[in-house]
């Protein structure tokens, strides 16, 4: 079996794999012996890639193997990837197609595509060849992995989030789950994904525009981030915004961005600057707008003071499986600060600051949508009233693998009418406003 035919197999033998690997070993020792170390370090990414492939060839051409010329290129990349990159992996990180990348232990290799998992044809040779190239990840962070800090989540300065744990914590090997960094959508973009329709786009454009507090809520791998890049697209290009995330992901082409990012402690166990730590601080910064990434601790209690008191038209994801479980959720967050604040005080914080929640929810076939968007219609102290406005109504999934469904409107509060109207902002006709309570869909929920 031919090199390719190695590297391509859907089920490579164990003694294709170890002959690919023993050439790539030999050729990476070969290679190392004849570049110079002082001269690849002066030259730029690229230019030392360009300069490894020709003193590769060079060194195949000079002492064999004999190989077809698509081999030879496979080789040759192969033993590149290994030097410089992050071998088997490389083309992984160029794939487009390819979301998410979970490595668990040297055999087994699964990417998702889709939002389908898939088992790879490629493994690493040890345990110690991924290490090594968990250590060369973690080491573009300037962090260590080791028996003494077996976890790392950290963002790589491409742009990809990666998270790392090692035995003995891990008792199946090295675990490397790297997430792509995700492409910048726009709303009407994602009418084409399916994840909403044209009537809720001009909703959310007049409730972000408006000024609406807005929480996007969702299990993992819903497309939250996505879905908050696309709502910070919509806020008018004059006003001044700031951004607060654990691993930096949002892409706002505003002209007036301050991206903040958290930072974990170091080796000592110093230096944390907590996500927190920025929301208190960029209230000290004049902000027209803030938007969180996730909040999943105690700042989500400075999150919520902020948006009651002047700062408007703030954004924020939550890890929630509904709208009702993202209050209870908030709520919980809010409770785990230091102030001691007793939950009735906390509800009465969520009532006055929250506004909208969009629910999202990644279906059995790997779609995502916006599976409600729902107003907070109580005040005070008030157990929590949901209004939904839209919902989607998901069929069995069908024999096409697919699930369907109808988008669902209903009509918006008065309140909420009102805002939109003061604000110059149109109310799509198929919602409508609500002459009375009768007419709105309610949800009560006690804490």
């Amino acid at each position: 079996m031919g090199l390719r035919a190695r590297l391509n197999s859907s089920e490579p033998s164990e003694k294709g794999h170890n002959e690919e690997s023993r050439l790539v070993a030999v050729y990476r020792a070969k290679l190392l012996e004849e570049i110079d170390l002082a001269e690849m370090s002066a030259l730029q990414a690229s230019d030392r890639r360009i300069r490894l492939e020709r003193v590769l060839g060079h060194i195949i051409s000079r002492e064999g193997p004999v190989l077809s010329t698509v081999e030879r290129a496979q080789l040759i990349r192969r033993v590149v990837d290994e030097a410089l990159g992050l071998g088997i992996l490389e083309p992984l990180l160029e794939d487009a197609s390819v979301s998410e990348i979970m490595v668990n232990g040297p055999d087994q290799v699964f990417v998702e595509r889709g939002g389908r998992l898939e088992l790879l044809p490629m493994r690493f040779t040890s345990n110690e060849q991924l290490m090594q190239t968990i250590e060369r990840i973690v080491s573009t962070v300037n962090r260590r992995v080791d028996e003494a800090n077996p976890m790392v989540d950290a963002r790589l300065p491409s742009g990809e989030r990666v998270n790392v744990i090692i035995p003995p914590l891990s008792l199946t090997g090295p675990i490397l789950t790297i997430r792509r960094f995700p492409r910048a959508f726009t709303l009407h973009e994602m009418i084409g994904l399916g994840s909403l329709d044209e009537q809720m786009v001009l909703l959310l454009s007049g409730l972000v525009r408006a000024k609406f507090n807005i929480i996007v809520s969702g299990a993992t791998g819903t497309g939250k981030t996505t879905l908050l890049n696309a709502l910070s697209g919509l806020i008018p290009d004059g006003e001044r915004i700031i951004t607060i995330e654990d691993s930096a992901e949002l892409q706002l082409q505003q002209s007036h961005v301050i991206t903040l990012e958290s930072r974990p402690a170091n080796v000592e166990g110093k230096g944390q600057v907590s996500i927190r730590d920025l929301v208190r601080n960029s209230l000290r910064m004049r902000p027209d707008r803030i938007v969180v990434g996730e909040v999943r601790g105690g700042e989500t209690l400075d999150m919520l003071q902020a948006m009651s008191t002047g700062h408007d038209g703030s954004l924020a994801t939550v890890h929630a499986n509904s709208a009702e479980d993202a209050l209870m959720r908030l709520q919980t967050l809010a409770s785990m600060s230091e102030v001691e604040i007793p939950f009735a005080a906390i509800k009465d914080q969520i009532n006055s600051a929250l506004d909208v929640i969009v629910q999202l929810t990644r279906h059995a076939d790997g779609s995502r949508r916006i599976t409600e968007i729902a107003v907070v219609d109580s005040k005070g102290r008030e157990d929590y009233r949901i209004v939904s406005v839209c919902r989607f109504n998901a069929r069995p999934i069908s024999a096409d693998g697919r699930v369907h469904g109808e988008f669902e409107y209903h009509s918006l509060p008065r309140r909420i009418a009102d805002r939109l109207y003061m604000r110059g902002e149109p109310i799509p006709a198929v919602f409508g406003v609500a002459q009375s309570d009768d007419q709105l869909v309610v949800r009560e929920s006690a804490s």
